[in-house]
């Protein structure tokens, strides 16, 4: 138990980063808020895995396809979350 919460952590950790570091404009998320974001992330991405390629969620979380599904899924939680707060307008 105590592994899969590191590891939930570093996972987090590491999608978050990555994805407050793709999604555009700038970005004041407290690191305990980008790792939030990298583990509701790896939620979602293990979601869409599930629903696109019809395997149970939970499989397969640590290999690549793991963490980039994490990694899309925090931006996709980054981009509703800056959509529903109303941050990061772009101004013409």
């Amino acid at each position: 138990m105590f592994g899969f919460i590191v590891t939930l952590i570093i996972i987090g950790a590491l999608a978050g980063f990555i994805a407050r570091a793709l999604v555009p404009g700038k970005d004041s998320m407290s690191v305990p808020a980008t790792i939030l974001l990298g583990i509701v992330g790896s939620f979602v991405g293990g979601l869409l895995a599930s629903l696109i390629f019809g395997r149970e969620p939970g499989q397969g979380y640590l290999n690549a396809s793991g963490i980039i599904g994490s990694i899309v899924g925090a931006v996709i939680a980054l981009v509703v979350y800056n959509a529903v707060t109303g941050r990061k307008r772009i101004r013409a």
